[in-house]
């Protein structure tokens, strides 16, 4: 059976999306970042980036959100574009976008906002101007596009899900209501029976809450407090 190794944050939820969507069975496994689980060895075997998601399909490793709802939606035939050289096209440009710029960057904004030192005003301007900017390219596309394929659901709005339902904590409530067709998709996808539970998934288990010194030398090594 596909072992599911995630926690709530946006990445894994991205794939609790598609696995709550097909019903495709899975066993979870919940990987406690603030404890530094993600730094086990069990767990590096399957994702050497220490990072979650990541999926065991039966010794198949898959790592990355996106390259993970690819490896799912090819498997399974499930949520994927018609199959034409154009949708291939836009799934794959669509897709990578989102891996390689909305989600790093709307990341990034976020740490540089809340648990980055003070006083780096040139970074916390830099990522949030480049997470504004992929809003905004994404509120265009939107414009004349339902889905960010065509008129079809996709593994592809599954990603963009992920991190766009927290755009209002990325740019804030003013910032993010600029981005109408943004809003629009992500309500439409929140609305759907399998995303309420995909975010419930994370309430099976019991995660670390605190923030405190050892888990931000966990999740942000490069900031270790001298105590580590």
């Amino acid at each position: 059976m596909l072992k599911f190794y995630f926690n709530g944050a946006p990445n894994p939820n991205k794939v609790a999306l598609f696995l709550e969507e097909t019903g495709l069975p899975c066993e979870l496994v919940p990987v406690d970042t603030r404890k530094g689980e993600q730094f086990k060895p069990e767990f590096l075997k399957v994702n050497p980036n220490g990072k979650v998601p990541a999926i065991d399909d039966d010794g198949v490793f898959v790592f990355d959100s996106n390259a993970i709802l690819l490896y799912l939606g090819e498997k399974t035939g499930k949520f994927m574009p018609a199959n034409t050289p154009q949708n291939r096209a836009q799934m794959l440009s669509w897709l990578l976008f989102i891996a390689s710029g909305l989600g790093p960057y709307s990341g990034q904004a976020v740490h540089f906002k809340t648990a980055a030192p003070k006083n780096l005003d040139y970074a916390l301007n830099r990522y949030a101007y480049e997470a504004q900017r992929h809003y905004k390219i994404l509120d265009e596309h939107l414009a004349r596009s339902k889905y960010m394929v065509g008129d079809t659901y996709t593994i592809v709005d599954m990603a963009f899900w992920g991190w766009a339902r927290l755009g209002s904590f990325v740019l804030g409530e003013e910032g993010f209501a600029r981005y109408k067709n943004v809003k629009r998709l992500v309500d439409e996808i929140s609305a759907r029976p399998a995303a309420a539970r995909a975010i419930a998934l994370k309430d099976k288990f019991t995660f670390k809450a605190e923030m405190d010194d050892e888990a931000r030398n966990f999740m942000f090594g490069h900031l270790k407090t001298k105590a580590a």
